[in-house]
């Protein structure tokens, strides 16, 4: 039995970045458990630059950013175990893990963060048709096979679904020398950020199919054709629409689920927008001493927000290792709701006087809008109002409300979309 007063489930940058706000607010009894064999996550297999221009003013690789926060752990006396699996938590704080080196063991803690990051939605939960030969890949196990093992994975390519993992893939594979042949989106919107439709599509002349999905896939032991159509208002394949592309390789980016199987284990409530936690404007779950930050609370864009969000949870779990508090008696708690044309927000519920300088509030939207209104009212009326000259659902937001503005809430928090063209 091992005793520790933080324990960070997940090396990688959510987990890095909460660790060592833990220990710069004062805590130094602290392990992370990783289950790779080094740190850093995702951030690994992200060769492209682009991270950290908010955080770091700089274009960085993903190993790069890693490689900053990995280094600033070296300076701490924080304990890391790779290759280490946790099987199962619970309310109590007590923590079964297994690895090669300490075999089966238990760990206790005073608080936990969960830092799991999140996991690929693969072929059968979007129920597509069609032979299952081999060419088939989701867009980040084929990052990984050509960016850390070296393989290309195919010469003509299809990717289904425009999410930013996807996008990313198409420039790769076309700078690899593979033929990107369609990119098929679902929606009628793409679900990556705008720059990578730009710099990933457009500037290679990569076409995008919106409102388009695969409907057929033929190759029995490799895949020879791939056949999307045009789908409805209600996702529904219209007869005659057909596109078939001759190709030996279907990257699906269709998706991110936060990895919260032991987030539930542990009897903690799950919001079924986001497919995480629901917390507190610390970062805490439910579950006193139990805090969530990073993908698997809610998928994020930028890492650089990952960072910020996981540094809140690092604190705030340092705060309850020193003093103890619990979230759910304060009598200030209101619930934040997503109104009209918001999908969900993060946090779910504040504690008004908890609050410092402002309350961050993350949303998405659900479609696509110009010249919009980003409106937060409760039952006594309007408290704030941001104008976002647009707004897309690949896009999360972020918006802080001045504490003062505050001050007479009692009831719940509604986030609202007005006006804006679509």
């Amino acid at each position: 039995m091992l005793e520790y007063d933080l324990v960070v489930i997940g090396g990688g940058p959510a987990g890095l970045a909460a660790a060592i706000a833990a220990y710069e607010n004062g805590i130094e009894k602290i392990v992370i458990l990783e289950r790779d064999v080094e740190l850093g996550g995702i951030l690994n297999q992200c060769i492209h630059n682009g991270f950290g221009l908010h955080r770091f003013g700089q274009e960085l690789t993903g190993p790069e950013y890693a490689t900053r926060f990995i280094n600033r752990l070296t300076e701490t006396n924080i304990k890391v175990m790779l290759g280490t699996m946790v099987l199962s938590l619970n309310s109590d704080k007590q923590i079964t893990c297994v690895n090669k080196t300490n075999g089966l063991f238990i760990i206790n803690a005073k608080a936990i963060i969960l830092a799991m990051g999140c996991r690929e939605r693969n072929r059968g939960p979007i129920g597509m048709p069609g032979d299952r030969g081999s060419g088939i890949f989701s867009a980040g196990s084929a990052q990984r096979y050509m960016n850390i093992n070296g393989y290309l994975v195919g010469k003509r390519v299809v990717i289904l679904g425009s999410g930013d993992i996807g996008l990313i893939m198409a420039r790769r594979m076309t700078l690899e020398g593979a033929n990107v042949l369609a990119v098929s989106e679902l929606m009628p919107h793409s679900n990556g950020l705008s720059r990578n439709i730009a710099q990933c599509l457009d500037d290679f002349g990569i076409p995008l199919y919106l409102s388009h999905t695969v409907t057929e896939v033929i190759g029995k032991n490799r895949i020879e054709k791939v056949v999307i159509s045009q789908v409805d208002s209600n996702y529904k394949p219209i007869l005659g629409t057909e596109k078939e592309f001759n190709c030996d390789t279907l990257l699906l980016s269709v998706g991110l689920i936060p990895e919260n199987e032991l987030t539930r284990s542990a009897g903690i409530p799950i919001d079924f927008r986001t497919n995480g936690a629901i917390v507190y404007d610390d970062m805490q779950t439910e579950t006193d001493g139990i805090f969530a930050c990073g993908n698997v609370l809610h998928v994020h864009d930028l890492v650089d927000y990952v960072s910020a969000e996981s540094e809140k949870a690092g604190k705030n779990a340092a705060e309850f290792i020193k003093n103890g508090y619990i979230s759910n008696d304060r009598k200030s708690a209101v619930t934040i709701k997503n109104g009209n044309g918001v999908g969900y927000t993060v946090p779910q519920i504040a504690v008004i006087d908890r609050v410092e300088k402002g309350l961050e509030i993350f949303f998405r939207v659900k479609a696509k809008s110009e010249n919009s209104v980003i409106e937060v009212s409760s039952e006594n009326g309007k408290i704030a109002s941001f104008k976002r000259e647009f707004l897309a659902p690949g896009e999360m937001e972020r918006i802080v409300i001045p504490k003062k503005l505050l001050a007479d809430v009692s009831e719940n928090i509604t986030v609202s979309i007005s006006g804006g063209a679509k």
